[in-house]
């Protein structure tokens, strides 16, 4: 489910504040930190994102 039109323009990564992309990965979509040596993807779960540093998934 894509996320309302403009949203990611104000949402920004909780812990560098970083701009956010929208990725859709194999189990659920994703909000994923642009900023670099951050990476955090946040779940997006029934449509609301996840801001939750605790919740996200660390990069690879």
């Amino acid at each position: 489910m894509p996320l309302e039109a403009g949203l990611l323009d104000i949402l920004a990564c909780p812990a560098c504040h970083a701009p956010l992309r929208e990725e859709q990965s194999p189990e659920t979509p994703e909000l994923v930190c642009t900023g670099e040596g951050c990476g955090l993807a946040y779940p997006v779960r029934d449509g609301i994102p996840v801001l939750l540093v605790d919740e996200a998934r660390r990069p690879a």
